[in-house]
């Protein structure tokens, strides 16, 4: 199984790579509200540009996913006013609910990956 990678597609791995490793090190710099608002400005972008505007829209407003993308969005509003642990911890519940109906495709392409594919088949190896 082959993935065709666009260059608008690595536009938003790589926006979305960003905004992890800024996410990252705010989370190491005891919750730095500047990093963490441009990891979350980097993850948005990155998604929106990998899945395009229309689907991400219809990701965040569709009915079912409410559960996911209120907490998300709560958590992107507690991180500008100030709440910073809160708010990374509601946008990882949310990011998490949200993006829960990718987890199987995700699954597939880590196996591909050779020494990350390995790992994750034989567990029992690395212990």
């Amino acid at each position: 199984m082959s993935y065709e990678i666009t260059e608008q597609k690595k536009i938003g791995i790589g926006l979305i790579g960003f905004g992890i490793f800024f996410t990252f090190l705010a989370i190491i710099l005891f919750f730095d509200r500047g990093l963490l608002a441009l990891g979350n400005i980097f993850w948005l972008c990155g998604v929106a540009i990998l899945l395009g505007w229309r689907s991400t829209w219809q990701l965040f407003t569709k009915r079912a996913n409410y559960k996911g993308s209120v907490p998300f969005i709560l958590g992107l509003f507690l991180i500008f006013v100030r709440w910073p642990i809160v708010g990374i911890i509601m946008e990882i519940y949310g990011s998490i609910i949200l993006f829960s109906g990718f987890w199987p495709s995700m699954k597939v392409f880590f196996y591909q990956i050779p020494v990350v594919g390995w790992i994750l088949q034989y567990p029992f190896l690395v212990s």
